[in-house]
């Protein structure tokens, strides 16, 4: 699986642009605004959009979910379910960050622990990982050994958990039964941020010691 990842809006939120080689489908993982700079890195990249995948409801990861689904006439596809009320609360979050209005919104699909989603000849797994949002979903592609973490794992730190229904405890119990046992070599792409490894992570990440 290749990727490129697009940071966009005021949160620096790192959009990920993913695609199978052989056939150059795409998806776009949260793609949080900045729709016109995701349609150009898209047209760069010659690749096809053929669906728009979500980590989880927060505004910074779907704010552009929509116009970029109308445009290319794609599904939205996760987080699971239990996000619709932030998805729904999509006004509101817009609001309380001072930004244009986001519409409410419904994917085409929701998504469960050990659902799939094939973006060409690539099969993605899916893992849920509540605690920073009780829907929160990553997609891990075992080919390629690499995982996109939404807002669980950042190098260096974890997911918020002050937010309505976050849960520090349940975050480091997601981190430590579903996505450290991945492996060390595992690389991953976190919602802000740079990359780094699960290893990395497990051995320095403050948040994890005596986690594992």
């Amino acid at each position: 699986m290749n990727y490129h990842i697009i940071p966009v809006t005021a949160f620096s939120q790192n959009c990920s642009l993913i695609w199978c080689p052989e056939t150059r489908l795409a998806a776009l993982v949260d793609p949080g605004g900045d729709a016109e700079l995701i349609r150009e890195e898209v047209s760069a990249q010659a690749v096809t959009v053929t669906q728009i995948l979500l980590t989880h409801g927060h505004l910074d990861h779907v704010g552009a979910a929509a116009e970029l689904a109308a445009h290319y006439g794609v599904p939205i596809i996760g987080p699971q379910k239990e996000d619709e009320f932030w998805l729904q609360g999509l006004p509101q979050q817009s609001r309380m960050f001072g930004l244009e209005e986001c519409q409410p919104l419904t994917p085409d699909r929701w998504l469960e622990e050990g659902d799939t989603v094939t973006v060409g000849k690539v099969t993605l797994q899916i893992l849920h990982c509540p605690g920073h949002t009780p829907g929160h979903i990553v997609f891990f592609d075992a080919v390629s050994r690499l995982l996109i973490s939404g807002d669980v794992i950042f190098k260096g730190g974890v997911g918020r958990s002050d937010f309505p229904r976050g849960d520090h405890n349940q975050l480091i119990a997601s981190i430590q039964n579903k996505l450290l046992p991945l492996g060390d070599e595992i690389t991953f792409i976190p919602g802000h941020g740079p990359l780094s490894t699960l290893g990395e992570e497990r051995l320095h990440n403050p948040f994890l010691q005596g986690a594992w």
